[in-house]
């Protein structure tokens, strides 16, 4: 039996089954929860049901040269655009040996940040009433010249040097930003580590849970190694917990842009490129910590012009798989508190 969720709704006898729709306004975007709830309107069973915002990005990829791959890279999450640009960029560097000037290094970890802060404020505005996404936009938009999918890492560095003065405007937005406080509810939703390492999650929604993995300490870019870094790690899984790791990030991300200002060389961003890049035969693997987890590409080539196969590892793919177990023992009345603590882009799970 299908039903829609209402107010006031009450089941009689055994479980029944209830589909929220993908326009549902719990939930982030078009995918669907279908749910099986017991007399007293507690959720017994939960699967979700994705496939309704299919990118393609993939098969895309593989028709497209390694500069048309990268105006593509940033559009599946499209709150994490610069960082999943970055992810690509990365394997094709990695396997044509190119050495990237030291000046794209830290400017791409300060756009990195900047670009987690951004997603970070939008998950959270409705719920804590978060704010400065406007200024953090404005100043990634002077550097790239666009607003949501930036195109703005290439391979070997970056498209072009930012404005003069940028670094002082980006201190000035951030210094607008304020996260807010997470919200005081009872234990709901409650992910356990063990239950968030079976389903391979990432990002903050793990660290709420208290798995203590970030790519800036684990496997960091240049530009993090000489950075005094300590993940945000809680334990207790819930709800609460995942807001709060969330505000505490956005405050660590604002620290990271300032240390990383302070050291930002002089000199070039990017380098000279062949008419046509072709990466050699063979196939790497690289990744970058994205607002919401790790970022993975697999990249294979067989020395084309064109990837033979380059194969997404997106967080919200693997994050969303977890709803099936942290949400038995929730209501229906704190689903949306729970829905809203959980952060995923739909995009990035149908890539």
């Amino acid at each position: 039996m299908t039903v829609g969720v209402g107010a006031g709704a009450r089941f009689l006898g055994v479980d029944r089954v209830v589909d929220l729709g993908p326009l549902h306004p719990s939930a982030h975007g078009a995918y669907r929860l279908r749910l099986r709830v017991s007399e007293d309107l507690a959720i017994t069973g939960a699967e979700p049901l994705v496939g309704h915002l299919h990118r393609g990005a993939e098969k895309l990829f593989e028709v497209r040269d390694y500069r048309q791959v990268l105006t593509l890279a940033n559009r599946h999450d499209w709150l994490a655009a610069f960082c999943n640009e970055l992810a690509v960029a990365l394997a094709v560097e990695l396997m044509t040996g190119m050495d990237v000037p030291a000046r794209a290094q830290v400017l791409r970890a300060i756009l990195c940040e900047l670009n987690r802060v951004l997603a970070h404020v939008v998950f959270l505005h409705p719920i804590t009433g978060a704010t400065g996404r406007e200024a953090v936009q404005s100043v990634m938009e002077e550097a790239s010249g666009g607003r949501i999918h930036f195109m703005f890492n290439r391979v070997g560095g970056l498209r072009e040097d930012v404005p003069a003065g940028w670094t002082g405007r980006v201190l000035a937005a951030l210094s607008t930003v304020d996260a807010g406080e997470p919200f005081h509810t009872k234990e709901i939703g409650v992910l356990t580590r063990d239950a968030a390492l079976a389903h391979g999650v990432t990002g903050p929604i793990g660290r709420a849970s208290g798995v203590d993995f970030d790519l800036r300490r684990d496997d960091p870019l240049p530009a993090y190694r000489d950075l005094d870094f300590t993940p945000v790690v809680r334990t207790e899984g819930d709800a609460r917990a995942r807001v709060a790791t969330m505000v505490d990030e956005v405050a660590q991300s604002v620290r990271l842009v300032h240390a990383l200002v302070a050291t930002l060389p002089s000199g070039p961003v990017n380098v000279r490129l062949p008419k046509a890049i072709k990466a050699p035969e063979g196939s790497v693997y690289t990744r970058v910590e994205a607002p919401l987890g790790t970022s993975g590409v697999h990249l294979a080539s067989r020395g084309e012009k064109t990837p033979w196969r380059l194969k997404l590892r997106t967080p919200s793919f693997n994050n969303v798989q977890a709803l099936s177990a942290l949400l038995p023992g929730t209501t229906v009345d704190d689903l949306p508190d729970v829905l809203g603590s959980f952060a995923v882009v739909v995009g990035d799970i149908d890539k």
